[in-house]
């Protein structure tokens, strides 16, 4: 009898407990070193006051269970070095009291991850999301609030082919809530719209201005009653959406963090008899943070964006602040209890979703299947194999960018590569086999094409110089999320902590060893340009073409970039 994954999960220890307050996990301290786990163990969770808040977010069209690796380097600048969630890997095992090797080591950091996944398995999958969401629905009918922080539509085949729709009649079923966005936008106003009049819930961007009128865009705010308490979910869509996505898509609208208008809203939730307001947003981490503590009379503020996975709720002056991850890898639970209209006490919990121990919903376990029939062939096909561990997530480089750059040099013909920081993109364990479907999980934009320019020595500097203060300014509200654009071909070093145009030096040529001449013009291959009328072929043909012709991914350690902090 061969002993499966899911025998191994259920045979082994969970996690270490949390000792923060209002805070619960699994762990070994609670159930001995040999107690299984189980989808009850998952689903633990003693009930708390009237109202429970089920927040996913950035799921980027993630329908399967997938691998995601956690970041390695996660550095955060000014008042908020190393403070959650800019630290990682042992020194968050340390911070949040998590033993080395278990459950929660695995979901929530790098450390061991590759031995760790292959023990534990996937997580995620909308089939199992349907499974806990209504187990908690069943336990609190008439208590709980599912709500979408966005990202959601954008991020794999099926979700370009149907240009959203696919994610849509997912959220649907899922019965959720309220949303907000960002992706979303990439598919452009006219479609936005038709994607929202699909939709069995409402879409909340009241930081969203039209450009011309002045006048909101979308709803605000969505009022609600759980537990005989009155709930006031505020949506704030990604601020800088019309800078680091193509402007030219929604040419009519305005973004912006906008905190006065943020306060605004809390202030008429209030007067309309809200006892909870909930700001749903992407705005990401720090952003909201700094928002936090700016505006008054906001409880929850349920953050995205950044897919940070943290397993206890951050108080800042008064508000939780609760990030729960990315692709489908974290459901987040929030309980309150609310006395004479006001969060008297709460008890969170970041129930990672281990998908060989949760039985998935047959009716969305249908759904998926419905959704990926008419593209299963091509979805499917087998293009290469990669001896490495491929993944994005990182500050400065991740091993299937440097794929994508290694096939933007050759198929392109170029000396220079870059390739966006995004954050999205699942990962592959050394041993598996590389799909169409795992390419788009890297590439799948609506604006794909693989361009090929010349660039000067300074002008290459300045995009590094560009993209380095919207990661690192020391001011959250000038930074736009995102990891450092990669680069192939070349190295530099980075000072983090240095300003504007002084961040960058030592650009170096990694085939002749020579500096990048400020005044020469370099042969340089990219994608994802925010400009119109951008030409070349779709990025995820050319990272195809590439491992198609080598069959084999095999990636050398990338030292590259030096960096100093």
């Amino acid at each position: 009898m061969l002993f499966t994954r899911r025998d191994f999960l259920r045979a082994t220890a969970a996690t270490a407990i949390l000792t923060g307050a209002g805070t619960v996990s699994l762990g070994r301290t609670a159930y001995g070193q040999s107690r299984m786990m189980t989808q009850d163990d998952l689903l633990r969770f003693e009930p708390k006051g009237q109202v429970t808040l089920l927040h996913v977010t950035d799921m980027h069209a993630q329908l399967k269970p997938v691998f995601f690796r956690e970041p390695s380097v996660n550095l955060g600048v000014g008042q908020v070095a190393g403070k959650p969630p800019h630290v990682v890997g042992p020194e968050f095992l340390k911070m949040f009291d998590i033993a080395r090797g278990t459950p929660e080591c695995y979901a929530l950091t790098y450390v061991d991850f590759v031995d760790l996944a292959r023990q534990y398995g996937k997580l995620g999958g909308v089939d199992r999301l349907a499974t806990l969401i209504k187990a908690i629905r069943a336990e609190r009918p008439e208590n709980t609030l599912f709500l979408d922080g966005g990202d959601t539509w954008q991020g794999s085949y099926t979700s370009y082919h149907t240009k959203g729709e696919d994610m849509v009649k997912v959220m649907n079923a899922l019965t959720t809530d309220a949303m907000t966005a960002h992706w979303e936008f990439t598919y452009g106003q006219d479609r936005v719209q038709e994607l929202i009049d699909q939709m069995d819930f409402p879409f909340l961007a009241g930081n969203v201005i039209d450009a011309t009128w002045e006048e909101a865009v979308f709803d605000s705010t969505k009022m609600f009653e759980r537990g005989g308490v009155k709930i006031a979910v505020i949506g704030q869509a990604f601020p800088y959406t019309p800078i680091a996505n193509p402007g030219y898509m929604i040419p009519d609208w305005s973004f912006g963090i906008r905190p006065e208008l943020v306060q605004e809203h809390i202030d008429n939730a209030r007067a309309n008899g809200a006892e909870v307001v909930v700001l749903l947003s992407h705005n990401g981490f720090d952003v909201d943070r700094k928002l936090a503590g700016m505006v008054d009379g906001l409880d929850v503020l349920l953050t995205g964006h950044t897919h940070d996975a943290l397993p206890r709720a951050i108080d800042v002056d008064g508000t939780l602040l609760i990030a729960s991850g990315s692709h489908g890898k974290f459901l987040s639970r929030l309980d309150l209890d609310v006395k004479n209209g006001k969060v008297a006490d709460y008890t969170y919990r970041l129930i990672p979703v281990f998908s060989d121990v949760i039985t998935p919903d047959p009716d969305m376990a249908k759904l998926v299947d419905e959704v990926r029939a008419p593209f299963a062939a091509e979805i499917d096909r087998v293009v290469g194999t990669t001896d490495s561990l491929l993944y994005r997530r990182g500050n400065f480089n991740g091993t299937f960018d440097d794929l994508i750059c290694q096939a933007l040099l050759e198929e392109r013909d170029a000396e220079i590569a870059l390739s966006p920081g995004f954050r999205w993109g699942t990962t592959l364990l050394p041993g598996q086999e590389i799909t169409v479907d795992d390419i788009h999980s890297m590439t799948s934009i609506t604006y794909p094409e693989a361009y090929r320019s010349q660039m000067t020595g300074e002008t290459l500097k300045a995009i590094l110089e560009d993209v380095a203060d919207n990661i690192f300014n020391p001011d959250p509200f000038y930074q736009q999320g995102g990891d450092m654009v990669r680069v192939g071909g070349m190295g530099y070093t980075i000072d983090v902590d240095k300003p504007m145009g002084s961040r960058i030096s030592n650009m170096t040529m990694l085939k002749t060893g020579e500096p990048v001449d400020p005044s020469k013009e370099y042969t340089v291959a990219g994608w994802a340009s925010v400009n119109e009328g951008t030409e070349g072929p779709p990025i995820w043909d050319v990272v195809t073409n590439y491992v198609e012709k080598h069959k084999t991914v095999e990636l050398a350690p990338n030292d590259s970039i030096q960096v100093r902090s």
